[in-house]
C-alpha cells in the first residue's frame, strides 16, 4: 500500500501540473486576440474609432484575423464576438459569431485583416438576435469614419445601423461589408459557456462574463469610463 502511494501521489501531482499548463483553447485565444485588436486600435487617438461613436453604440463586433482568399472569385471567412451593453452599466458577456461572404471579379491571393463593427441602434441589435443576417440587405451599413473625421459624417453614415472598420498591414480605415453574412456560432458558445447557447441567450442577458473574456470586457469598460458613459 505504501509503495502504491509512492507512485500514485507523484502521478496525480504531475497530472495537475499538466492541466495547469495546458494550452489555451481556440476560443480563449480568439477572445484574447479580440481584446488586443480593440485595445491597439483605440490606442491611436487620431487613427481610431471616434469616441463619440463608441459612446453611442449598442454593441461592438470584433473579428480578429478575417481571412480573404481569392483564386478567381474571392471569399472571406472569420470568427469573432459580439458584445452588447448590459441593462445596467458596462458591457455584457460575449456571444460568438461568424462572418462569411464573397466578392465578384477576378482576384488572386490570401490576406488577413482585423474587423470591428459598431451596432448603432436597437434595430441593429435585434438583427444580432437572429441566427443570421446579411449586412447591407437586412441591416443598413456604412464604412465608419476614422479619428476626428466623425464631425464630417454623412447622412448615410448617421442613419446606418452598422458602421465597420478594417485594419490590415498597419492601415486602419472604414470598410464596406455589404453582402457579408453574420451568423451566430453555437458551437463556439458551447466551448465558452459549456452549453450550446444561441446569440439571443447571451446578448442582453446578465450572464456572468467568462474568465477568458475578462480582458476584452475590461478594455471595453475602460474606454466607456474615459468618456463617462
Amino acid at each position: 500500500m505504501r509503495r502504491m502511494r509512492k507512485f500514485l501521489v507523484p502521478a496525480i501531482l504531475g497530472a495537475g501540473l499538466i492541466n495547469a499548463g495546458a494550452a489555451p483553447t481556440k476560443s480563449s485565444q480568439r477572445l484574447a486576440d479580440a481584446a488586443a485588436v480593440f485595445t491597439e486600435i483605440m490606442g491611436a487617438p487620431d487613427r481610431s474609432i471616434p469616441q463619440d461613436l463608441i459612446d453611442r453604440a449598442h454593441c461592438v463586433v470584433i473579428i480578429p484575423g478575417l481571412k480573404k482568399a481569392a483564386f478567381g472569385f474571392g471569399g472571406k471567412f472569420g470568427k469573432g464576438f459580439v458584445v452588447c451593453r448590459k441593462s445596467g452599466a458596462g458591457w455584457g458577456a460575449p456571444a460568438a459569431v461568424r462572418i462569411e461572404g464573397g466578392s465578384a471579379g477576378f482576384q488572386i491571393g490570401v490576406s488577413s485583416s482585423d474587423v470591428v463593427m459598431l451596432v448603432m441602434n436597437k434595430r441593429g441589435m435585434e438583427k444580432l438576435l437572429s441566427s443570421r443576417f446579411t449586412i447591407g440587405a437586412d441591416a443598413q451599413a456604412a464604412a465608419g469614419p476614422v479619428g476626428r473625421e466623425a464631425t464630417a459624417a454623412t447622412d448615410a453614415m448617421l442613419s446606418a445601423e452598422i458602421l465597420s472598420w478594417s485594419r490590415s498591414r498597419g492601415a486602419f480605415a472604414g470598410i464596406s461589408l455589404d453582402g457579408s453574412t453574420l451568423r451566430q456560432d453555437v458551437d463556439e458558445n458551447k466551448e465558452i459557456y459549456g452549453k450550446p447557447l444561441e446569440s439571443r441567450d447571451v446578448i442582453g442577458k446578465d450572464l456572468k462574463t467568462p474568465e477568458a473574456a475578462a480582458r476584452l470586457i475590461a478594455a471595453l469598460n475602460k474606454r466607456s469610463m474615459r468618456s463617462g458613459k
